[in-house]
């Protein structure tokens, strides 16, 4: 449980699902933490439109299938008039996770599933109404980790690098459409992405990204070879590892919090190529990750992480940040042109 000095202040939040039963729920649910007051709840989208105008909630919990207006269509147009955070409520189904990837793509910032019993929903609206509140303040003072631009030229490689490691969680699927869609089909070497993401959500991303972007997108599965210019994505809820130049996943076993956990793969990428990785933190919260891209560091690895403006929560990249791992703190819009120039890819 959060404790009133943890949090930045009360956390008034709005909850919209057309079931009774799951709008008690969820109230219930998140009013057992002091730091939060839930001030309404609405039926349908367009019940919440008007109940956002009147109570200003810092954060909306947000059902997909409703009647009058569904959870994606509400979404778009609260969105379009306030810049809140909104959390999808969703089922644990396929349908369910295609929708939700939609959700993501529009603009809401994460997501919980039904299923899991509303697994971390008071860790995610603390931290994304956390990220909203501190959005005008001045970032924190960091290692020399400053930008590329024609005065300081990025350290070389220590060692070639042989593929390419991603991390990330909350609002990590725009963040990977932004890095991976400026990167050619014919990318020199096999990229592995550990995005925590539950069963079923996984699948349905990795479709939308490979249906955007020129290069191959897969899941990963078990023994599947890894090869240049595809992106191997962790299936949600297993581990994912490397080994062998192949995927390895299988079932956490107390591992980590995380199922997959950017730690669990950093450390077999570190175990498989030494320093030989290129290994890139994008938005999330935590610092799952943070322990592994610093082995990779050390062993000499090259780590970018995505900058406290363009990221949805800070957490991971600036765990990444303030261990002295990263060697630059970049923009989630020129990540990707990074890649491309320091391996010089093919276009």
């Amino acid at each position: 449980m959060l404790t009133p000095k943890s949090a930045p202040s009360l956390i008034r939040v709005l909850v919209v699902d057309d079931s009774s039963f799951m709008r008690s729920a969820i109230t219930r649910h998140i009013q057992r933490d002091p730091c939060f007051q839930v001030v309404g709840s609405a039926s349908n989208g367009r019940e919440a439109l008007a109940r956002v105008r009147e109570l200003r909630p810092d954060v909306v919990t947000m059902d997909v299938e409703m009647p009058e207006m569904n959870g994606i269509e509400a979404l778009r147009r609260i969105l379009a008039k306030t810049p809140i955070p909104v959390i999808m409520v969703s089922a644990q189904t396929a349908a369910g996770a295609k929708t939700t990837i939609e959700a993501l793509q529009i603009g809401a910032m994460d997501f919980i599933s039904k299923a899991a019993g509303f697994e971390h929903l008071h860790e995610k609206l603390l931290a994304l109404v956390g990220a909203a509140r501190a959005g005008s303040a001045p970032a924190p003072a960091l290692p020399d980790t400053r930008p590329f631009h024609a005065a300081t030229k990025p350290r070389l490689f220590q060692a070639t690098p042989r593929i390419v490691l991603i991390g990330s969680s909350t609002g990590g699927p725009r963040a990977l459409m932004q890095v991976l869609e400026r990167l050619p089909a014919r990318f020199p070497l096999p990229i592995v992405i550990a995005q925590h993401m539950p069963p079923q959500f996984t699948a349905a991303m990795t479709k939308w990204l490979n249906d955007h972007c020129a290069l191959k997108i897969v899941e990963a599965a078990d023994d599947m070879a890894l090869a240049p210019g595809v992106a191997y994505v962790g299936p949600g809820g297993m581990q994912f590892r490397i080994a062998g130049g192949r995927a390895r996943i299988a079932r956490d076993n107390g591992e980590s919090l995380y199922k997959p956990s950017v730690d669990v793969l950093s450390e077999s990428v570190a175990a498989a190529y030494g320093g030989h990785v290129f290994a890139i933190m994008l938005t999330g919260m935590g610092n799952d990750g943070a322990k592994g891209f610093l082995k990779l560091k050390e062993a000499g690895a090259y780590v970018i992480a995505q900058d406290r403006a363009t990221s949805a929560v800070w957490g991971m990249p600036r765990a990444v940040a303030e261990s002295g791992a990263a060697d630059e703190v970049l923009a989630v819009t020129e990540i990707g042109k990074r890649i491309n120039s320091l391996i010089s890819a093919p276009v």
